[in-house]
């Protein structure tokens, strides 16, 4: 063989070479897939954690609302209960009983007089 021909011979096979390596270039990611995987579990860690969160401010304001509402009907009864206890004040005055007494028919009898506690 003459020197053209090696020379022709030894640029096919480096052209072929060059053409290969260009063709087998590997894409990098800028993430392993260990990262993304970490990188997914933390993201659903956190979103766990949020709606964890947000569910029990849900439950601590409905609980907040039954306490106010059974403080306001505690407060009703304690209106009702102070109003009853007027009228029963009102209604055991010694001068209301002595006239019920007297209307009904009743004698007032010092000798026979019981105090009762």
């Amino acid at each position: 063989m003459s020197n053209l021909a090696r020379k022709f011979l030894e640029q096919q096979q480096t052209e072929k070479k060059v053409q290969k390596e260009s063709q087998v270039l590997i894409k990098k990611s800028w993430l392993t897939p260990g990262e993304k995987i970490i990188g997914l579990a933390f993201a659903g860690f956190v979103c766990f954690g949020a709606v964890h969160i947000i569910s029990n401010q849900a439950k601590i304001y409905e609980v907040n609302k039954d306490i106010q509402i059974i403080e306001a009907k505690v407060s009703d009864q304690q209106k009702v209960n102070s109003d009853l206890q007027v009228q029963v004040s009102e209604l055991s005055a010694y001068d209301r009983i002595y006239k019920k007494a007297k209307d009904m028919g009743l004698i007032k009898d010092e000798n026979n007089v019981k105090v009762v506690h």
